[in-house]
Order: C-alpha cells, then structure tokens, then sequence
C-alpha cells in the first residue's frame, strides 16, 4: 500500500468537531479496553467535546498541531502548552507535552515524531523550559518514544477516568548539561 501524503499544520478553531472526533477514538483505541463504558464516556464527554476543544484551540497559552489527509480528514495531533501536570515546586517556564495521539491505521509513518517535532519547536519558540509529559505507566512504547528525545522519569501521579485512577509516570526533559 502507498503511503499518502499526510501534511502537518497548526489546528484552527474551525478543527474542533474532527479533534473531538478524532481524540475520542484515539484515546478509546489506546486506552478504552482499561475502563467501563460509563468511565469512559465520562472521560471522553469531559475532555473530547467539541465544546473542550473550543475552549482548547482558545486557549492562547496551548497550541496544537494535526497530520491531515490530502481530503483533510485528521489522523493525528499533538497539543502543548504551559504545565498543568501536578509537579511539586514547578518552575514558571515549564511547559508541557499534553497529548499525542495518530489514529492506529497511520502509526509507523513517522506523523508521531513530526507532530512532537512541530509542538517542541513552539515549546521553545515560547521559551518554555524544562519539558514534562504525563503517561501511563505502563505504556511502554510511549515511554521509549519520549525517552528518544531526552525526557527521564520524574515523579508519579493519579490520572483519573470517570471513576478509575490510572498509575502515571511524568517524565521531564532535563536541561542541557542538567543530570
């Protein structure tokens, strides 16, 4: 099969229905088979409305990118911004990456590294630093991944879904020259 042509572009307000489409059943496909359907619903009316997506692209503090199909159907998007992990003593610059996801069909095209390459460059373009990132303990791919690009686990912290409270991992992305 040919791979199509996926560009890269920052999301508008106008993405809010397909990203709360698309991160609906990116996070169910990662993560759904760990909950009961009404801690799921929960989860996904809380965080993937398209009502929370229009405060999200809003928001002038977070900025998120989408690999789109030559049609402009979403496959994936990365979304960052200033830290709102629960990091004890965090530093005012700090930033975060808040989420990552591509649709499983599309996942070894590489539009993960080009979605967190696009999203870094903002981080740092907003002179955020140093760099955290929340993931479930036990996604072990994910944590290979950012671990590529130099953040280290830093802390743990309960991540909740409707009523389920997941282990999570932060990791940090140290400075240069920082242990």
């Amino acid at each position: 099969m040919k791979h199509p042509e996926v560009s890269i572009r920052r999301a508008t307000a106008d993405d809010a229905a397909a990203l709360a489409t698309l991160g609906a059943a990116t996070f169910s496909d990662a993560f759904g088979y760990l909950y009961t359907p009404k801690d799921l619903q929960t989860f996904l009316s809380e965080h993937h409305s398209v009502e929370a997506w229009q405060a999200l692209l809003a928001d002038a503090c977070r900025a998120t990118w989408v690999a789109a199909l030559p049609d402009e159907a979403l496959i994936g998007f990365v979304t960052v911004g200033a830290c709102k992990l629960p990091v004890e003593n965090l530093e005012p610059q700090a930033g975060e990456i808040q989420m990552l996801y591509v649709r499983k069909e599309y996942q070894n095209l590489r539009l993960g590294r080009r979605l967190m390459d696009a999203g870094l460059a903002w981080l740092e373009e907003k002179q955020h630093d140093p760099l955290y990132i929340g993931v479930w303990s036990e996604n072990f791919g994910a944590q290979r991944f950012y671990g590529r690009y130099g953040f280290r686990k830093f802390g743990e912290y309960g991540f909740r879904v409707g009523k389920a409270v997941d282990r999570e991992f932060i990791l940090k992305r140290h400075k240069e020259g920082e242990a």
